[in-house]
């Protein structure tokens, strides 16, 4: 087992997401596409917002008043324009919408697949804390055995002693009376 490999694979986050790194641009990498894009993006800003409506109100104030003449009003040409802008915006923005659900969806399966990973992992040591329990209650039950027979033999040879004792007493009181002539 490469524990260097293992300890690069536990720290590589993205792991899962690297074989989908080519949906990164939901318009693709060509020039246009990164222009695309980027265009996109740019309708949902405040700077759009805001320089959109000052261009707006700047239209209407200019031509309502007189100042220039080429949309009076009901500014048909301002119409024409915000069409257009919709005619392009709209795919655009439906576009990046598809391609961001292409990546959720595929972020989402690679999550799914590192959940999974990470619970076949939790498994995996679940079942090597059980054996470890298991055996540590295997030696503590042998432990005990062996302390209990250790008991048994010491209390056997206390009783040996406390005999053996008696009985070396008892002949050299056997001895001494002999020895005294009795």
């Amino acid at each position: 087992m490469n524990t260097s490999a293992n300890a690069h694979e536990s720290t590589d986050h993205m792991r899962f997401h690297r074989p989908h790194f080519h949906l990164a641009s939901p318009f693709g990498n060509d020039w246009f596409a990164r222009w695309a894009e980027g265009f996109a993006r740019f309708f949902g800003t405040p700077f759009f917002l805001i320089s959109q409506t000052m261009i707006v109100l700047i239209w209407i104030v200019a031509n309502a008043t007189g100042t220039v003449g080429f949309d009076v009003y009901p500014f048909i040409l301002l119409n024409l324009a915000f069409s257009l802008q919709a005619a392009y915006a709209a795919p655009l923005i439906l576009l990046a919408q598809t391609r961001q659900a292409e990546r959720d969806k595929v972020h989402s399966e690679a999550d799914a697949a590192h959940r999974e990973q990470l619970a076949t992992a939790n498994l995996k040591q679940l079942e090597l804390a059980a054996q470890t329990n298991a055996q540590i209650f295997d030696l503590l039950r042998q432990n005990t055995a062996l302390t209990e027979l250790t008991q048994q033999l010491s209390a056997r040879i206390e009783r040996l002693t406390v005999e053996v004792h008696q009985r070396v007493l008892g002949a050299g009181v056997h001895e001494k009376k002999t020895s005294d002539g009795v």
